[in-house]
């Protein structure tokens, strides 16, 4: 496995030249494989290519806590990754991903591509090619509180909704595979005997009153992001986890976690404070993305592993946070009266059954 970072003249150039190969063999590819068709079979050769193109997929912040999962899960299934990088930090820190191990060895190519997630354009250029999207970015405000502020939920929005566009607009990409949030489902007006599931939404504007800006953004996002897919016919499938754990996961993914953690008192009084590993989340993308080859239309999905029931379990969160249960977000939580509020996994755990146990609640 190797990272690629080709000069933008010379992929240029490398690209025409391809075109036209690919325009002087059209005439005669296309007699050879219709014929093969009416046979009932393919030359080999066409084959193998279809199947290359279909392995062909790109992740947004691939160098995420979330997006590494995925693109090593993506590799062990023989993909071929695009990841996109927006600044030279990012490609180096791809490398040394790379040769720490951390990201899986494999025979398949990791293609690091810059490009510019607020310009559509950009993003169409660096999906061409691609059968696939996962859009896994989070943005950070490193001044806010929390680290994600009100206006990092509006960047949140455009970035989510140019991505979706650019899916649209590029004619290789037929599928997209977006990270959500459970918090764009939990917060509402919600009764003892609600079940929270995939068809639900959170309120935004209880997300504006309790300034939950991570929750805002994600929900917002997600929105978009299926308001793009209608209008356009694109095909799209939204996942919805819970606070996202693993290893060293306060340390690697701090922002998202102590935002998603912003509210977490009414979430654990309420059931509905829930987590998922990364890697179990990040098999989930994958088997969702090609779930998707086999319907018309795109799904949603919640997922999680556990609800933090119990003191000693919200105890435990709040030492793997490394926050102060006494004083800090995660305070005065000592009940949860609410047992007849349940979420519900059952979407996803029908699809993942035939792989991993998965922790439903009725």
């Amino acid at each position: 496995m190797g990272i690629v970072c080709p000069d933008e003249t010379k992929r240029i150039e490398i690209e025409e030249f391809r075109r036209m190969l690919l325009a002087n063999a059209a005439v005669h590819r296309t007699k050879a494989a219709d014929e093969f068709q009416n046979r009932g079979q393919l030359p080999s050769a066409v084959q193998q290519n279809r199947e290359l193109e279909e392995k062909q997929v790109c992740v947004t912040s691939g160098v995420s806590f979330v997006g590494i999962a995925i693109v090593n899960q993506l590799l062990l299934r023989g993909y071929s990754v695009r990841v996109i990088v927006e600044k030279q930090e990012d490609l180096e820190k791809l490398r040394e991903m790379e040769i720490s191990g951390e990201m899986r060895q494999s025979t398949k190519t990791v293609e690091a591509v810059m490009a510019r997630l607020n310009d559509v354009e950009s993003l169409s250029q660096a999906f061409n090619g691609c059968r696939g999207v996962f859009h896994t970015a989070a943005f950070v405000d490193p001044a806010g509180l929390s680290g994600y502020t009100k206006s990092m939920a509006e960047i949140e929005v455009l970035v989510t909704k140019n991505v979706t566009q650019a899916c649209a607009i590029t004619p290789s990409v037929r599928n997209c595979v977006l990270t959500s949030s459970l918090l764009a489902c939990v917060w509402k007006d919600i009764n003892s005997s609600t079940t929270i599931d995939q068809d639900c939404w959170s309120d935004e504007s209880i997300c504006i009153n309790k300034k939950l800006w991570y929750a805002l953004g994600k929900l917002k996002a997600e929105r978009a992001a299926w308001n793009v897919a209608k209008e356009s016919g694109f095909k799209l499938a939204s996942i919805c986890p819970g606070l996202v754990t693993g290893p060293d996961f306060i340390s690697r993914n701090s922002t998202p976690t102590i935002a998603y953690l912003k509210g977490a008192q009414e979430m654990f009084r309420n059931g509905l404070l829930a987590t998922v590993d990364v890697n179990r989340l990040a098999v989930q993308h994958v088997l969702v993305f090609e779930e998707m080859k086999n319907t018309t239309c795109g799904s949603r999905y919640i997922s999680f592993d556990q609800v933090i029931r119990s003191e000693e379990e919200f105890e435990k969160l709040a030492r793997e946070t490394g926050v102060d249960p006494t004083r800090t977000i995660l305070s005065n939580s000592t009940t949860n009266s609410s047992n007849s509020i349940k979420l519900s996994n059952a979407k996803l755990c029908r699809l993942m059954s035939t792989v991993h146990r998965c922790s439903t609640e009725f």
